[in-house]
């Protein structure tokens, strides 16, 4: 496994002594049924909490970016990142992990012209893929009052693809560099195939989470359990799937979403989309819960227009949006539904500017900015902002 090179490390280190890691990986033990215990070992704030930082890769694969196909689309994808860290730069502090020395220079030269550079921070880390809401670490609040970081097995989306070796290796390289506990989980999960409230409750997808390429010996309850221990969660949202053609097997979050305590954010399609069956399912699953737990139930329309490439429909939602210290960064995809999104979503975030960014060449990749990013609680202030 090759070591991240020198290069500066992010200015936010938490003042600590260094913490044990628990390291009980599932991969490297017997496949049989778990009696996981639930007790928790902390719990995951909402995304609204406020962040001390935000974690987003720098692309650099061409290859998930059809390069033989469309051989500039890469470089249309880094701008669209580039003012992705740049917006958010503007709010709170961003560390850019970047896989080498020419990726750096690529984002330093794409950045310096479009944001201070001081609120930027670059981790050099060799990835196998850019989407660090699912390589990357997923932070929770310890109850002794501590930030500790949890390590989940990633194994590329259900062995969608051939390397994720460097990838898996990620969180343990994030907790080294901030000093933090890693407690590592004997659980296949990423992080967009999850969304919490902060308060105990967890969507997620039968799809994704109950699929043999993850999880093959880990019934329901094993799952729930170990989200209980290792995320806080006491209520398990089971959605039935996701978009058609997701490589991700049906991610939570480009479905369905929190937007506060109180408010669910549910993707629509119309009858003729090839998305619409699972979809209404899954708003009849939301409307249930919500009217049993007195919450709002929004509906959030896809994108009017279908793009289809080599064959496979392009995973565009607007329910990928990105919640910071005081905005919210929307998908925007040249697409007749843009501006709609924006108008529906803006009253569910008082206080929060909405800020709508395209995303038309990044989602070509398979998702879009909730996907590529990964918040960074702060400790001190963990209520909403």
């Amino acid at each position: 496994m090759s070591q991240p090179q020198a290069s500066p490390e992010p200015d936010i280190k938490l003042e600590s002594t260094p913490k044990p890691e628990l390291d009980i990986k599932s991969e490297s033990k017997p496949k049989q049924s778990i009696k996981a215990d639930a007790t928790p070992l902390g719990r995951m704030p909402a995304e609204w909490a406020r962040h001390q930082a935000t974690w987003i890769s720098y692309p650099f694969d061409s290859g998930i970016w059809h390069a033989e196909t469309w051989p500039d689309l890469l470089e249309h994808v880094r701008d669209e990142v580039a003012r992705l860290i740049a917006t958010i730069s503007r709010y709170e502090p961003v560390v850019v992990n970047v896989r080498d020395k020419a990726t750096e220079a690529d984002a330093r030269a794409k950045l310096s012209g479009l944001c201070d550079l001081s609120a930027v921070k670059f981790f050099r880390m060799p990835l196998d893929d850019s989407w660090f809401r699912d390589n990357g670490p997923i932070f929770i609040l310890r109850d002794n009052g501590t930030l500790a970081l949890t390590d989940w097995q990633f194994n590329a989306w259900g062995r969608a693809f051939p390397q994720w070796q460097r990838d898996n290796d990620a969180p343990k390289l994030v907790a080294r560099n901030l000093n933090l506990e890693r407690l590592s989980a004997p659980l296949v999960l990423e992080g967009g195939a999850i969304d919490v409230n902060g308060n105990g409750t967890l969507l997620t997808t039968t799809s994704c989470l109950l699929n043999d390429n993850r999880n093959l010996n880990h019934s329901q309850t094993d799952i729930e359990a170990i989200l209980a221990r290792y995320l806080g969660i006491d209520k398990v949202v089971w959605l039935e799937g996701g978009l058609v053609d997701d490589d991700t097997d049906g991610h939570v979050d480009t479905i369905a979403r929190f937007a506060n305590d109180h408010t669910l954010v549910c993707a629509t399609a119309d009858e003729q989309s090839p998305h619409h069956e699972t979809l209404a399912a899954n708003l009849d699953i939301l409307q249930t819960f919500a009217d049993n737990h007195n919450l709002n139930l929004v509906t959030l329309p896809l994108p009017h227009t279908q793009r289809v490439i080599e064959g496979k429909l392009i995973p565009q939602s607007y329910a990928n949006f990105y919640i910071g210290n005081g905005f919210v960064v929307v998908p925007q995809y040249e697409d007749a539904h843009d501006e709609d999104a924006l108008a529906l979503l803006t009253p569910l975030f008082p206080g929060r500017k909405m800020i709508g960014l395209s995303a038309w060449h990044l989602v070509v990749g398979g998702g879009a900015f909730h996907c590529i990013t990964q918040q960074q609680p702060l400790l001190t202030a963990l209520e909403a902002n």
